[in-house]
């Protein structure tokens, strides 16, 4: 089976991206690869975690089954317009709010989780 896209990172959502940056590099040793107001970025040239700012973030109250969505899966794709279309076939759907304008495409897959797939850069 030829897979659709390749896990590109992972995200978390955060009030403050510089700082969960910091920490997670401090922790995982991982070298800090970006760095602005609303996202930070770990990574080791294998894994990437990415640190996003969410205005209003309020933190997971452990446990609670009825928290909202506190990650999401980036995935990179050779062909941008081909993996949505394959994955919209699988049962994922694309909301009308995309923040990421045409550079990325924001999907939901079957029970509701955003995922975004993204161009794969050039090596």
């Amino acid at each position: 089976m030829t897979a659709i896209a390749s896990l590109a990172m992972f995200n978390l959502d955060c009030a403050d991206p510089g700082a969960l940056a910091e920490f997670y590099h401090e922790v995982l040793g991982m070298p800090i690869t970006h760095r602005e107001g609303d996202y930070a970025m770990i990574g080791d040239g294998v894994t990437n975690i990415g640190f996003g700012r969410v205005e209003g973030y309020r933190p997971p109250n452990w446990p609670d089954e009825d928290a909202s969505k506190r990650y999401h899966l980036d995935l990179y794709a050779d062909d941008l317009e081909e993996a949505e279309a394959r994955c919209v076939k699988l049962g994922a759907s694309r909301p009308d709010f995309q923040p990421g304008g045409e550079r990325w495409r924001v999907l939901l897959d079957p029970a509701g989780h955003p995922f975004c797939v993204c161009p794969r850069p050039a090596s």
